[in-house]
């Protein structure tokens, strides 16, 4: 394992102008001719927190990862949707020349690389530790009292939701309600010294321009998805750990998800938990260019 569970700088930063005038920013990794792996990120993060880096060179990848609108370094898009984001990333592909791009979704990033998937804007999907569908029927019964409040209010008055998603916008209470969701297994990932420190970097960039961003996320990932994982047509690997406590993630570990995503493959690693994406790159990875 790298120092730091594979968190290190971006090797290289920059903008993308889309068609409409808006600006996407993202930061790279890797060898810039690899092959491109585009990351979506976790919640409230930003485009600076990438995982893998001591692996990149050695697997010819170029992990480019982007700050989803409002975030980070991308310009505000009020009212967004899952559908919209796709769109944005094949601008940002076409305009940037990557070809056969390959997606990771983190966490509430994965709703965000299912969209791109159902799209066929990515050629293969990895989704880690990922936020699954909660506002589906089936997990009516199978949420936390507070996932299952924040899914009803989202579906009573999504735009009222969003502005009390608003008002937890502050980095540092944000990141003691991550380590609060966290059990013993990823608390040693998250407090490393080296990881806190990149990981709070990215929270405290992600909310720059406030926490709109951020607020808008939460609304679509705590939301009836406007697509139908059945319709993805290419290869989606579902990667879970067995010791994640995350309320947010998966109730079932993304089992339902697999049923619903045609030829899915979903792995769960016993030893692992929520933060598997830094502690099971490798496997991840490999597994992702095979597809």
């Amino acid at each position: 394992m790298a120092d730091g569970y594979g968190v290190a700088e971006p090797d290289r930063l920059g903008n993308t102008q889309l068609p409409g005038g808006r600006r996407l920013g993202w930061a790279e990794w890797g060898p810039p001719h690899g092959t491109p792996v585009l990351f979506c990120p976790g919640a409230a993060t930003s485009r600076t927190l990438g995982f893998g880096s001591h692996l990149l060179n050695p697997l010819g990848v170029r992990l480019i990862s982007v700050d989803r609108p409002g975030l980070g370094a991308s310009d505000p898009a009020p009212g967004r949707t899952l559908t919209d984001f796709a769109a944005d990333m094949a601008d940002l592909c076409r305009l940037r020349g990557l070809t056969a791009v390959r997606g990771v979704g983190f966490s509430q990033g994965a709703p965000f690389a299912l969209a791109c998937a159902a799209a066929s804007t990515f050629v293969a999907v990895a989704v880690v530790a990922g936020t699954d569908e909660l506002a589906h029927p089936f997990f009516a019964t199978a949420l936390t009292p507070e996932v299952a409040a924040m899914v009803d209010a989202v579906r009573t008055d999504p735009a009222a939701a969003e502005g009390t998603f608003a008002g937890y916008g502050d980095p540092d209470e944000l990141w003691q309600r991550i380590l609060a969701m966290t059990g013993d297994t990823d608390r040693t990932v998250y407090t490393h010294q080296v990881f806190a420190r990149a990981y709070r970097h990215a929270v405290t960039e992600a909310f720059v321009q406030g926490p709109g961003g951020y607020a808008r996320d939460t609304v679509l990932a705590s939301a009836r998805w406007p697509f139908d994982p059945g319709i993805v047509r290419v290869p989606v690997d579902l990667w879970y750990g067995a010791q994640d406590t995350s309320p947010v993630h998966s109730p079932d570990l993304g089992a339902s998800l697999g049923d619903r995503i045609p030829g899915a493959r979903r792995h769960v690693i016993p030893s692992a938990g929520g933060a598997l994406l830094w502690t099971h790159a490798e496997t991840i990875l490999r597994t992702l260019l095979q597809r």
